[in-house]
């Protein structure tokens, strides 16, 4: 990761694009509103006044890189959208963003496979930022069995190839149950990142059939559960999220590695047996 933030050079293609960027200040507020804090309230956490904030988002007083970067802190903004907070200013990006093939990623690539292996005979899976496949283990590999090609293209959105009506969503069991906790989930994400892509992704996924009456489960659950059927009868799951501590690089901050836990007995059963 580069040190320290160096003003960023100006040329001209670089000059029309910021033309058309919002203000840094804008930005700023806009992260701020999102996070649904007051200027006085945000003031307070990053130890400013609230004068200078206030001149910061109006335009009337330009935020060094250290400024911008405190206030991205608080406001928990996301590390591609902290360069993006950056670049607005006139300022260099400083989060790197490496593909998980290149050797700097040897040691992130193995801690995900080493997670992925350690949790079969159940299944888990990696996915990036906008829920496309990064790695499964052989486990989840059975959950991908026979579903069409146009849903396994790489990338696979695994959100997509749950809910369409062509994935699993026919051998969900409680789909409009699922189908709603998946959306729940996609919606919150997007309101923390900001992402355009995840309410897109959002929208494409609620025009998707599914029932929406249907019983939230019995009272006993205490998670929303996966229950997909199979030919060897009903398999119950419930997940947990890994997500990497206190990242440096884009890319592995946008990582996270869902697992599946069989949620009765014979679930864990039938799972031994089938990927042994």
């Amino acid at each position: 990761m580069t040190s320290g933030v160096m003003p960023l050079a100006r040329p001209a293609a670089y000059a029309r694009r910021m033309s058309s960027a919002p203000p840094v200040g804008v930005l700023l507020r806009d992260w701020r509103q999102r996070r649904r804090l007051s200027q006085l309230d945000l003031a307070l956490e990053a130890g400013v006044s609230t004068r200078h904030l206030s001149f910061v988002e109006t335009g009337r007083a330009r935020p060094s890189p250290e400024m911008v970067l405190h206030l991205a802190d608080e406001l928990e903004v996301p590390l591609r959208e902290r360069n993006r907070l950056l670049l607005a200013a006139g300022y260099a990006p400083v989060y790197e963003e490496r593909a998980l093939d290149e050797p700097e990623m040897q040691p992130v690539h193995d801690a995900i496979q080493l997670v992925l292996d350690g949790h079969d005979p159940y299944p888990a899976i990696t996915v990036d930022r906008g829920w496309a496949l990064v790695a499964h283990n052989r486990a989840a590999g059975l959950l991908l069995e026979g579903l069409p090609d146009d849903l396994l293209a790489p990338p696979m959105n695994v959100l997509r190839a749950s809910l369409h009506p062509d994935g699993l969503a026919p051998r969900i069991a409680n789909l409009g149950q699922w189908k709603a906790h998946l959306l729940e989930r996609l919606a919150r994400q997007a309101a923390i990142t900001g992402d355009p892509a995840l309410r897109t992704l959002h929208a494409e996924l609620a025009a998707y059939p599914a029932p929406e009456d249907e019983e939230r489960g019995p009272a006993s659950d205490v998670v929303v559960p996966l229950r997909l059927r199979t030919d060897d009868g009903e398999l119950r799951f419930f997940s947990t999220v890994t997500t990497f501590g206190t990242p440096a690089d884009i890319t592995v901050e946008e990582l996270s590695i869902e697992s599946f836990f069989p949620a009765d007995r014979e679930t864990a059963e039938r799972l031994r047996r089938a990927v042994g």
